[in-house]
């Protein structure tokens, strides 16, 4: 039974990294029209709704124990993710990614300087062998120092915050708890984004490079239809998540989560036909089997 658990659990972590792999791609078509900002709004306002609409039904607990708590997890992964979103109008969304999953190298750093906790030779040397991964396929120095291909590692250091506030606040919360406040920050971020470009008007490129810097416009169809797409598929995606940590112990589904990695950079060729150079395969399998060492060394005895 505990085998078939695990079975099952490795299976929603891989079908919900797929999926998030095809959804993510198609924010790059999104920056085209929207702004960051209204998207984030228009994402958590329909993301909410639907959350709201489980509730009603009976099918989600949204109450937290520890209001505190879940609000200050779900500020720092949503800030990890309005950082994510926003590099992925200018940056291939497999170096994105990348950025992304450096969150357990910054767990090991922060929880070793600033919590006290042990940190063995092999998890310094995965770590070592991650950051690696991150500076080839990031490739920062590629034309001289370019401060925009390292901004992804801020969303991999907030990530990694939002994690440590899950384990040090959020235990026993609900997971739709915390789904809930993770969209509310997020349609926060948006609200005020959207608000101080109406107050401060700046001049936006066309297209996706005016992405962070467009207000409130009235959305194309396809734009309504991509957004209703991503809301929609990253509840579900997220949902699964959630549903593999029930099953199984985390420390043995979590390293499926690296698998975003190789299905951004598959759905993306697919889809748009963007190469997957060796140089990036390379990095990605570093960071992969840095993450996992990081994540098994890692597990309570």
């Amino acid at each position: 039974m505990t085998g078939n658990r695990t079975f099952a659990a490795a299976g929603a972590i891989c079908l919900a990294m797929f999926l998030l792999g095809f959804f993510d791609n198609f924010v790059a078509l999104i920056a085209r029209d929207l702004g960051l900002w209204q998207f984030h709004l228009m994402r958590a306002i329909m993301a909410v709704g639907i959350l709201g609409l489980l509730s009603w039904i009976g099918r989600a607990h949204l109450t937290p124990m520890r209001r505190w708590a879940v609000m200050v997890r779900g500020g720092f992964a949503a800030l990890a993710m309005l950082i994510y979103f926003g590099c992925l109008a200018f940056l291939p969304i497999g170096q994105v990614a990348a950025g992304l999953f450096t969150a357990p190298i910054w767990i090991l750093l922060v929880g070793a300087l600033f919590l006290g906790q042990p940190v063995g030779l092999t998890r310094i040397s995965a770590a070592l062998v991650g950051f690696a991964g991150v500076l080839i396929v990031l490739n920062p120095f590629a034309d001289g120092l370019d401060p925009v291909a390292i901004v992804p590692l801020a969303a991999g250091f907030f990530y990694a915050i939002g994690g440590i506030a899950t384990r040090q606040w959020c235990e026993g919360e609900s997971a739709m708890s915390m789904l809930l406040y993770f969209f509310l920050a997020l349609g926060l971020f948006g609200l005020v984004g959207c608000v101080a470009l109406m107050i401060w008007p700046q001049s936006v490129p066309a297209g996706a490079e005016g992405f962070i810097l467009r207000g409130l416009v009235w959305p194309t169809p396809q734009a309504w239809g991509l957004t209703v797409m991503q809301a929609v598929g990253s509840l579900i995606a997220v949902g699964l998540v959630f549903k593999g940590y029930q099953l199984a112990d985390a420390a043995q589904v979590g390293i499926y989560e690296y698998l975003l990695l190789p299905f951004v950079a598959g759905w993306s060729f697919v889809l748009f036909g963007d190469p997957v150079s060796l140089r990036s395969v390379l990095g990605m399998v570093l960071i992969i089997v840095s993450g996992a060492i990081i994540s098994l060394r890692s597990r309570p005895a």
